[in-house]
């Protein structure tokens, strides 16, 4: 008895000593973990709201002098007949800074190549990279020169007069809606892209004919965020203060590494930046409020990536759409991705069979993976 007293003691100190440090844990957490959980309940149960009345569109609302007047940048370096053809499938902004010139290289020669897309698919597609300035002042010179050089070799750059930075990507998003409605209103597609993106360039093209020919619109595609709440930890890239957003939720949108609209919702976006208040620096966030405004809700696409890479497969390159994270590694994917044997590894029932069951190992896992979701596996 005595010895089994004392086995009884020893459990429950042992007991009492995981208990308090697994208490001191969650003390130290607490108001981390709390406020990731109620700001994203809050959120959610908020979203319905957002979308559906319009108190947000009404506080963002500004007459049309402010709008320009936020909004009054000078192009730098400009074509204005860059989208001359009559018939443009899709006009393709790439949003890149002035120093990626390897990045842009990288996307000229595989998924950016226009004359590829035209010889080997069919199709029109005219892709240009967005700009600003580089925010060094001191580099801002050597670094304008250089792509002037850049420029008239390639001919597909498009700068306004304002800093390259992540506080002025709203800017951006308006340059590229404003560029498209004054010199590309005929494309029937428009597509905005981050330069750190890879686009499978033959699904995106087949699946955007086929749409056309069923003449799709109101049509936004991407991977959406549903019921997302705004940052407010002033440590956090993505910090919005009260005062520039003063809402528990924002509007559906999709993430800005990558989204297509057709050319009708690129004409309505157009019109609502034109009298919304465009401080609001999280583009994408931004996108969500015009859209909103115009009464365009976004699709979710299972094949368009979250901030994660794809699983490096041939199962999953016959479905996918793009990929985020990508730099170095752009020439050897654009190469495996568009290999003819892809289309025959998921060809026929076993085919079928044998890529679910990959892609269900790559895509279900039990933990986060911000890329394509489980469902796509069986898609």
């Amino acid at each position: 008895m005595f010895m089994n007293f004392r086995r009884i003691r020893k459990c429950q100190c042992v007991q009492l000593i995981t208990t308090c440090f697994i208490l001191s844990i969650m003390t130290a957490c607490w108001e981390q973990l709390d406020h990731h959980i109620v700001s994203h309940m809050k959120s959610y149960s908020y979203r319905y709201l957002v979308n559906s009345y319009n108190f947000i569109n009404t506080s963002f609302t500004i007459s049309r002098k402010e709008a320009n007047s936020l909004n009054n940048y000078s192009y730098v370096i400009n074509h204005e007949r860059a989208c001359d053809s009559s018939d443009v499938l899709l006009l393709l902004f790439v949003k890149s800074s002035p120093q990626n010139v390897a990045r842009r290289q990288s996307i000229r020669s595989t998924w950016g190549n226009e004359t590829y897309v035209r010889r080997e698919l069919g199709a029109n597609v005219r892709v240009v990279f967005a700009l600003g300035l580089h925010p060094q002042p001191e580099q801002r010179s050597r670094v304008q020169q250089e792509l002037l050089r850049e420029d008239r070799m390639y001919r597909d750059l498009i700068q306004q007069d304002f800093e390259d930075t992540f506080h002025n990507l709203t800017i951006k998003l308006l340059l590229q809606f404003r560029w498209a409605h004054t010199h590309c209103s005929h494309a029937r597609f428009l597509m905005s892209a981050d330069d750190d993106i890879f686009v499978h360039m033959p699904n995106l093209v087949r699946y955007l004919q086929e749409l056309s020919w069923k003449g799709v619109q109101d049509f936004w595609v991407g991977r959406v965020h549903r019921g997302a709440p705004p940052i407010r930890r002033k440590d956090s890239k993505y910090y919005v203060p009260y005062e520039m957003y003063q809402w528990a939720s924002y509007p559906d949108y999709t993430a800005g590494a990558g989204y297509v609209v057709s050319g009708d919702v690129a004409a309505k976006i157009y019109q609502a930046s034109l009298t919304l208040n465009t401080t609001l620096y999280i583009d994408d966030v931004f996108m969500g409020i015009c859209a909103t405004a115009m009464g365009v809700s976004p699709q979710e696409h299972v094949y368009f990536s979250g901030e994660g890479k794809a699983p490096y497969h041939p199962c999953i390159y016959n479905k996918m759409i793009t990929s985020h994270g990508h730099v170095t590694d752009i020439q050897d994917l654009w190469k495996a991705a568009t290999n003819p044997e892809v289309q025959n590894i998921s060809s026929g029932l076993m085919g079928r069979l044998y890529c679910t069951a990959v892609k269900a190992i790559l895509l279900c896992k039990p933990y986060y993976y911000d890329t394509y979701p489980c469902k796509a596996a069986f898609s």
